[in-house]
């Protein structure tokens, strides 16, 4: 498929932003600085993106305790997540909601968030209100294998077909809930169940962008046009344990580094845009220095930044109306 030049240099960043993030987060959280959990969301890079691209600030997103990627690719900007991961005052939410918690209600970002499967009934939300303002959004719920079965995203899936709502549920399926086995802990399959609700169902390869951007592409087309909800499955995995210091005992010896060997999204993409002449080395590499950068100042900012003051504790929480 024909993408623009622009948008695949922009997705590019993205990708690239997303994993400078989390493999600098994984080298600071280590130094004891960070305070809470932090899930990464390194190797999954490409299901982010290719969704968020073809998608507009009134479009909105709810995403999941592993959200920094959805947040870069949703185009949340670094240095207000970054002094929110190291609760900040100049952090996106003032510090107070961290890692898990991180949003930017002006891009559509409605927020990661700390419970699993509490994303698909906020995004039921978003898009019954796209619906009725009639402003030709829609609205993605990601989600993971684990989240599946979850009551509250089972209902979610259900309400979105009976109030034919434009909502796109994508299942990033990276193989365990925690540290179980999404082999074990689903019955059935992901097709079948979309089927029981009478959704739509689409997959593809996470770890291949176009995969990903072409099934996206699809399937919010669908949502935006007014033919309802559909289900996207990417198939993907995650580099780092379930959140930084899991030692992973549950995965196979030298499972992660033949995952990184030949399961690379941004390797994959270089390899084909540069096969194809679509863009040139010299330009990929001359992002990649501009992320090192721009996550070197993001970081050097977020600690050098004050903490919130205890005055301020009920500060930022409710809405006056």
């Amino acid at each position: 498929m024909q993408i623009a030049r622009e948008v695949l240099l922009r997705s590019y960043r993205a990708m690239r932003t997303i994993r400078d993030f989390e493999e600098r987060l994984h080298v600071e959280f280590a130094t004891g600085e960070i305070p809470g959990f932090v899930h990464l969301y390194c190797g999954e890079e490409a299901s982010g993106v290719g969704v968020c691209a073809h998608l507009t600030d009134t479009d909105t997103i709810a995403s999941t305790h592993r959200g920094h990627g959805h947040c870069i690719a949703k185009g949340v900007g670094v240095d207000g997540m970054m002094a929110e991961i190291y609760g900040k005052k100049t952090g996106l939410c003032r510090g107070k909601g961290g890692s898990m918690h991180i949003a930017d209600l002006s891009l559509g970002m409605l927020g990661a968030n700390g419970i699993v499967g509490g994303g698909p009934p906020l995004i039921c939300g978003a898009a019954l209100s796209h619906k009725l303002l009639k402003d030709n959004g829609v609205a993605v719920a990601f989600y993971g294998d684990g989240a599946s079965n979850e009551g509250s995203t089972l209902e979610s899936l259900n309400l979105a077909t009976v109030w034919n709502l434009p909502a796109v549920f994508v299942l990033e399926d990276n193989g365990y809930g925690e540290a179980t086995a999404s082999s074990y802990a689903c019955a059935g399959s992901q097709k079948a169940r979309a089927a029981g609700f009478g959704m739509p169902y689409l997959e593809c390869d996470g770890s291949d962008f176009f995969s990903v951007y072409e099934t996206a592409g699809e399937a919010i087309a669908h949502a935006r046009s007014g033919k309802g909800p559909i289900m996207v499955h990417v198939h993907l995995a995650r580099w780092y344990g379930h959140f930084e210091g899991d030692a992973m005992t549950y995965r196979a010896n030298g499972e992660v580094a033949k995952l990184r060997a030949e399961k690379d999204c941004l390797v994959r993409f270089r390899k084909q845009v540069e096969e194809f002449s679509l863009l040139e080395a010299a330009d990929l590499d001359a992002i990649d220095g501009s992320v090192r950068a721009e996550i070197e100042a993001a970081v050097i900012g977020a600690k050098a930044a004050p903490v919130p003051e205890p005055a301020e504790l009920l500060e930022d929480v409710y809405v006056n109306y």
